[in-house]
């Protein structure tokens, strides 16, 4: 089943301490992004990416398409001051009659059969998100005080992609943007519409690189994966 993918790679990566757009960064000589963008190239599913990029970066990130053969990247997308509104440009941009994937740009790990799965879902069910159960202990915590222990056997945590129906997803972002408000990730603006969302078991290797240390997790990941 075909789809398209909105990828957002406008944002600044401030907790990565970098002195560039962390997606810029290389990861085993080769940036961020591409590793990121190589796999919905490789996938015959993908029909189009949308990169949602810095207007001060289009040249840099147009540059690099070339040079390492990305050409599913058909519409390079100016982004908003927040990742909501930079999502929202991209669907605009978007084929209205198709599923459509938003994925964070600095998720290189993402695999295409867990793709397939989400296209699936969404197909089926309007929207379904890749999440993980979560490992840890979870607290509530005011001012450094536990306050409780959460239960944690109904506890997922979320990754992208997310996947909906198109005019679903539209539809819940036009919404927020009418009453002001801004969610933790683009399911939270359809789960606010009282519609429902369907969870794919995801990968732990789908980690999202925010520090510095995710880098060293991120090689790990690299060489794990070449012994496989």
């Amino acid at each position: 089943m075909n789809y398209q993918v909105v990828i957002p790679a406008a944002g600044r990566g401030k907790r990565m301490k970098a002195d560039r757009n962390k997606l810029l960064l290389k990861l085993e000589s080769c940036p961020v992004i591409i590793h990121t963008l190589k796999i919905f190239e490789e996938d015959p599913s993908c029909k189009e990416i949308i990169l949602v990029v810095h207007p001060d970066e289009t040249g840099i990130f147009s540059d690099l398409m070339s040079e390492h053969g990305i050409t599913k990247v058909q519409k390079l997308v100016h982004g908003g001051s927040e990742r909501q509104e930079s999502v929202y440009h991209g669907l605009k941009e978007a084929d209205k009659s198709a599923i459509v994937l938003i994925h964070d740009g600095a998720r290189p790990f993402i695999t295409i059969p867990l793709i397939r799965q989400l296209v699936e879902e969404a197909e089926r069910s309007g929207a379904a998100i890749a999440a993980v159960p979560v490992k840890d202990t979870i607290k509530r915590v005011t001012e450094k005080n536990v306050i409780e222990t959460v239960e944690r056997s109904s506890l997922w945590s979320v990754q992208t992609p997310q996947a909906f129906r198109m005019s679903l997803i539209l539809d819940a972002h036009e919404q927020a943007r009418a009453e002001g408000y801004i969610g933790t990730d683009d399911a939270s603006l359809v789960e606010r519409m009282k519609k429902g969302v369907q969870v794919v078991e995801g990968d732990y290797d789908n980690i999202k690189l925010t520090t510095p240390e995710d880098l060293f997790f991120a090689e790990a990941i690299i060489r794990k994966r070449r012994l496989l």
